[in-house]
């Protein structure tokens, strides 16, 4: 009989095992794997003990190299995103490749640009425009990301910072010449040999050199607070490198002076919001006003003029970081940050929404347009 207790522990049994939340992590330029520090797992735990029948997972997409095209690093993240996919359903018996793990992307300053571009390349690659999307993104948010670019004033601001810098390239430059100049005209004592590693320029004209500076001096400043850790950049050991290492990480950041391919990007992001329910959000630092020296409010990145655009970008005050660079560094750091705590708990909100909003598609296959709303604080 359907009302025997047998029946009824069957039934028990055949219960929908439980969400698998993939909350994915990925670096910016310079960045390293330590670059969130107890970010991930602190939010897993908030997620753990907030969201009912949900299997939580941080992760952080291991550290790489930040140079070439940026379209090298997207295909980089999707292979490990796909294979990270399938072992996870496996692990988790809900099917390998079913899409049933949902999965968050959270890039930090130029990883958010990793991130939208990977979860944009995903939906235009399905079969067709009704397919699912797989791996299955339900939220693509991303920590002081330049979606716009890098504030002008962050040079302004960091101006002594930012000299320093230069005076450092100038130095390792001018000692670079000296070297080239000794090695072409007299001969040098015996010594170890500088090995270069295998990939750089064995030979380098002065002249090359000299025609590339100036720029670098100008661009310098600009790649180290958009990379927010280039430091490195000039330092002497890397000399080593030579001219392709540092184009290549040039590269890399060009894709923040094309106004056009970052506004195609933000709109397609708005647009898979609507079209897919794919949640988009970007918290920015936000440094308030502090008289005499800075009557406004400074933030890192450039904000969007739209008020389309603008919905999806929020506040993350912080008042402890002396400029928008120690800012933009510090994001993950409670002792660096004293909106940390918040900025978790708001994180928290925004992949509970995403969750809830992508469970409500598939139960009742509403209109994801409709179900986003409860993201906008609706």
């Amino acid at each position: 009989m359907s009302d025997s207790p047998q029946a009824t522990e069957s039934v028990s049994s055949q219960s929908p095992p439980n969400d698998l939340l993939l909350v994915v992590f990925i670096h910016g330029f310079k960045g390293t794997d330590e670059t969130f520090a107890q970010f991930p797992g602190r939010l897993q735990h908030v997620l753990s003990e907030t969201v009912s029948s949900v299997v939580v997972e941080s992760t952080v997409f291991p550290q790489y190299e930040t140079k070439g095209e940026l379209t090298a690093a997207v295909i980089r993240f999707a292979d490990w995103l796909t294979n990270l996919t399938v072992e996870r359903e496996v692990q988790h018996g809900v099917g390998g490749g079913a899409g049933k793990a949902k999965i968050v992307l959270c890039g930090h300053s130029m990883g958010g640009l990793l991130a939208a571009d990977v979860l944009i390349e995903f939906v235009r690659t399905r079969p067709d425009q009704f397919a699912p999307l797989w791996p299955n993104i339900i939220a693509c948010l991303a920590f002081d990301t330049p979606y716009f670019g890098v504030h002008p004033f962050v040079f302004k601001n960091s101006a002594a910072q930012a000299a320093g810098y230069v005076r450092s390239a100038k130095e390792v430059f001018t000692g670079f010449q000296s070297f080239t100049s000794k090695s072409a005209s007299t001969s040098v004592p015996a010594g170890p040999p500088i090995a270069a590693p295998p990939t750089a320029q064995t030979s380098i004209s002065t002249s090359g050199w000299s025609k590339w500076a100036p720029a670098a001096y100008t661009i310098g400043g600009a790649l180290l607070a958009g990379a927010a850790a280039g430091t490195a950049y000039y330092k002497r050991e890397d000399l080593g490198f030579g001219y392709k290492w540092v184009t290549d990480h040039m590269r890399y950041v060009g894709t923040l002076w094309d106004d056009a391919t970052l506004q195609r990007r933000v709109d397609r992001l708005v647009e898979l919001e609507q079209e897919m329910g794919v949640v988009f959000r970007t918290f920015y630092t936000y440094l308030p006003p502090s008289p005499p020296a800075h009557p406004s409010a400074r933030t890192f990145i450039v904000q969007p003029r739209s008020p389309r655009h603008a919905d999806h970008f929020i506040r993350a005050p912080n008042s402890l970081a002396a400029d928008e660079i120690q800012a933009h560094v510090g994001m993950f750091g409670s002792k660096t940050n004293d909106g940390y705590y918040e900025l978790g708990l708001i994180t928290a909100q925004f992949i509970r929404d995403a969750l809830n909003a992508s469970r409500a598609r598939v139960d009742e296959g509403a209109d994801p347009a409709h179900l986003t709303e409860a993201a906008h604080g609706s």
